[in-house]
């Protein structure tokens, strides 16, 4: 499976360099450790606003006009960059950004915390399904709700939740396109009361297939039946520069960077740009992994959309894959 990149003139590729750098800074903890606004864009939107359902990509006009909504749960997701006392950086949820101000009704998801495994060294660490279950439910989301996910940065973030979301068995969510800016930029409220809903019962009905382990990783480097994506930065995936121990990206991926699925305004490209990305067999298995399941998730959230249907997440990718030398890198494109 071959996946090309959309042809951009000058302008447009130095817009996306400053988003790469973006990309960077945010990789260099959350990718080294995890992985690192509207709806669609010319067209696509009034297609998915006219749908009975929300779909899986809603635009600012389409989640002010459902914001009352009994059944809708709005979830903010961001996590944020900091620097270190070491000249690093450090990953830290978004907590203090909620509660500057968010959208009118809507939680906070903290990944970092109820989210994930935060008994496992790594960051993002998948908690088990029965945690998940807990945590999720205890922001009101159950069996009957639809969740709108956002962030105040990247949509790499909700795009995560959306694909555990997904894994979980849970179908009504979908991302809010252009995030908390694309809400502000129409001059619609933001709320700094707290949001704490009733907690809900939510019913586990686990799809293991869209979540990949390391085995099955190493299995697909000599499979022609499964494609791998690295969604990190094109300098990372051509060993420019290292975030972990070995440069490099894991032997026969293709490189699809996180950030290239996005347009200048931090909208997600139209339907056409994203489906000239990629350009493969729709049944054939797919596998992403970035740096700890965050960025890739964006990706397969993309994939979805185009009609993939057997996309899974390597959510452990090459924080874990990396701190093995038995695993393979490679600096050879495919």
């Amino acid at each position: 499976m071959q996946f090309h990149h959309v042809v951009r003139n000058s302008a447009r590729k130095s817009a996306r360099n400053s988003a790469r750098n973006f990309l960077i800074l945010i990789s260099a903890l959350v990718f080294t450790s995890a992985c690192t606004t509207s709806g669609l864009q010319t067209g696509t939107t009034t297609k998915i606003s006219a749908e009975p359902t929300m779909g899986t990509l809603v635009s600012a006009e389409w989640l002010s006009e459902h914001l009352d909504d009994p059944d809708l749960v709005v979830l903010d997701t961001t996590v944020l960059v900091e620097p270190n006392e070491e000249g690093g950086v450090r990953s830290v949820n978004g907590q203090a950004n909620y509660d500057a101000g968010h959208i009118p009704s809507a939680g906070f998801a903290d990944l970092l915390g109820d989210l994930s495994d935060r008994d496992n060294p790594l960051e993002f660490t998948m908690p088990t399904p029965e945690q998940f279950s807990a945590a999720i439910g205890a922001l009101g989301v159950g069996d009957d709700s639809r969740v709108v996910l956002y962030a105040t940065n990247y949509p790499v973030w909700p795009a995560r939740l959306w694909w555990m979301l997904r894994w979980a068995g849970f179908d009504e969510v979908a991302l809010l396109d252009g995030g908390l800016k694309a809400w502000t930029d129409g001059d619609r409220p933001v709320s700094t009361d707290p949001v704490n809903r009733p907690a809900k019962q939510f019913t586990l009905k686990l799809r293991p297939e869209l979540i990949a382990d390391r085995d099955q990783v190493f299995a697909s480097i000599d499979n022609s039946n499964v494609s791998l994506i690295d969604a990190m930065p094109d300098a990372h995936y051509r060993g420019d520069f290292a975030m972990y121990g070995r440069p490099g990206h894991i032997p026969g991926a293709t490189n699809l960077p996180a950030f290239d699925l996005l347009d200048e305004t931090g909208h997600f490209r139209s339907f056409d740009e994203l489906d000239m990305m990629q350009d493969g067999d729709r049944n054939g298995r797919v596998i992403t992994y970035c740096g700890g399941g965050v960025a890739a998730s964006a990706v397969a959230f993309s994939m979805n959309r185009l009609g993939f249907s057997d996309v899974a997440v390597y959510m452990g990718s090459l924080q874990e894959w990396t701190a093995n030398p038995a695993n393979p890198m490679s600096l050879d494109s495919p």
